[in-house]
């Protein structure tokens, strides 16, 4: 595709291969790509295929919903979530890999709820946003997710603007000596500066695990 595709309604793919060609034909890290898709609020995409190059994958203006949609090869972000406070968006099966950064990109309000997915080969599976310059609250919830080394975090959330981040049944796989971070907490911003680790691990508050939640093999 060589243009960003709008999608209203629901949209069923039928697990065909989607990926970006002449403006839309990035898939490193540079900021500003535009995305193969674009969700109106309340959209629903499922049964798709991203290839590569996948420049910025889907971006959700509002809520939405993404039924078994897999990344091939993450481009800048797999989906990058822009509702307001309000929003829910919906990830349900399908899977992502070779993210170089992030996986899912929160840059708007409301709540992510994650569940039967799985990642491979990634930096970070889900990031809230640490220096947008409109911050909100975020609320995200990971359940029956797969996760196969090598990666480093899987959630990042920023403890100054009261985001939580839940983990249930969570196999991680390939990391024996247990260096991917299941929650990194940050001190997050307005200004566009890199925003500082605020610790890691469950507290309760922010992320909400218990080791019991995460398995390993």
């Amino acid at each position: 595709m060589t243009a960003t595709i709008p999608v209203s309604g629901t949209v069923d793919g039928a697990y065909t291969k989607y990926y970006g060609a002449g403006d839309l034909a990035g898939d490193g890290q540079d900021e500003g790509q535009d995305p193969i898709f674009e969700l109106a609020d309340g959209a629903t995409l499922k049964n798709v295929v991203i290839g590569a190059p996948g420049a910025d994958g889907i971006h959700c203006k509002g809520s939405c919903t993404l039924q078994n949609v897999w990344w091939e090869d993450v481009g800048e972000d797999a989906a990058t979530f822009k509702g307001g406070s309000s929003a829910v968006y919906t990830v349900t099966g399908g899977g992502a890999k070779k993210a170089t950064d992030k996986v899912f990109q929160h840059n708007g309000g409301g709540r992510l709820n994650v569940s039967n997915f799985a990642v491979q080969d990634f930096k970070t599976l889900y990031r809230s946003c640490g220096n947008c310059s409109k911050q909100y609250k975020r609320t995200s919830s990971f359940s029956n997710v797969e996760v196969t080394a090598p990666g480093s975090r899987l959630v990042g959330i920023n403890t100054n603007y009261g985001d939580s981040a839940s983990l249930r049944n969570v196999t991680v796989i390939g990391d024996s000596g247990r260096k991917i971070v299941p929650c990194q907490k940050y001190i997050g911003n307005t200004t566009g500066a890199e925003p500082p680790t605020n610790g890691a691990g469950p507290d309760g508050v922010h992320c909400l695990y218990t080791s019991s939640d995460i398995l390993y093999k």
